[in-house]
Parts: C-alpha cells; structure tokens; sequence
C-alpha cells in the first residue's frame, strides 16, 4: 500500500498533462500515477512528488461542476500558496526561473531567517520556497521584522 503525506494540495488544472511535464522539468517532480478519462487523454488524477512533499492534480471537469471551471486562470487567481522548505532552494529557484515561472517574489535572504521567493506557475497556482539559514529568537524576529518594516 503507497504512503501518503498527512496533507496533499489537490490542484486543479487546464491541461493537466502539460502541467505534469512542467512540473517534472521546472520542479524536477516525480510522475507516481496518471489516470485518464474512459477514451479521453483528460487526465482524472495524478499524483506527483516534489522533494518531501506530493502534490495530486487534475484536469478541470466543468461539465461536473454546473458547468464553471475551478482553475486559478478561471476564478480570477488562487488565494492559496503552496510552499516548499528545502535545502538547495537555489538550485531549485533557478531551475524553476530557467523553466519559465513568473517571479511574484524574487528570491532572497528575509528577515525572518529564511532564504525565500515566491513565484507563479504557468497554469495559475502560487508557490513558494525556502530554506532556514538561522533560526531567531522571538525577541530577534520582532526585532527584525521592526528594523524591515521600519516600525
């Protein structure tokens, strides 16, 4: 029996199988299933592993749904972020970038400890990366975060 995570994003997608490629060379995911459609190539469920973590996605089915498609493209945008703690976030980043995410975030030391960066996929979703370089204290977060925010 496969192991799962405790918690998995689902995404919903427009092309589920171009968004599988992207992932696997922007994000270097790993394929662990694909089901399609009964005599369709739209895809009914995937599950991929990025570093640690999976993520499972689809193909958007409006038909099933009233007809509204459930994509971020289609909804205006996602107020979700999907984040990624690792440690070669800057190899990681840059393979992302060299694959054509938009950078929302560059990617950079924050006050907060982290080296961090945001960007968006090209069918919608919002991502996000870090790598702890020093843990802080909660008086040294304050204070950073004072000195960052200028407060």
């Amino acid at each position: 029996m496969e192991s799962y995570p405790p918690l998995i994003p689902y995404l919903v997608v427009r092309d589920a199988a171009a968004a599988i490629d992207f992932y696997k060379n922007a994000l270097g995911a790993m394929e662990i299933v694909r089901h399609h459609m009964p005599e369709s190539t739209k895809i009914t469920h995937a599950h991929l592993v990025i570093g640690d973590g999976s993520i499972m996605l689809s193909d958007d089915f409006p038909e099933m749904r009233g007809g509204k498609a459930s994509t971020p493209e289609a909804l205006g945008g996602s107020p979700v972020t999907i984040h990624l703690q690792m440690n070669d976030v800057d190899r990681f980043w840059k393979r992302a970038v060299e694959h054509g995410v938009i950078v929302t975030m560059p990617l950079a030391d924050q006050f907060w400890g982290d080296r961090y960066g945001q960007f968006q996929d090209p069918f919608g979703h919002k991502w996000s990366v870090g790598h702890t370089k020093i843990s802080l204290s909660e008086d040294q977060l304050k204070e950073a975060a004072r000195v960052w925010f200028k407060i």
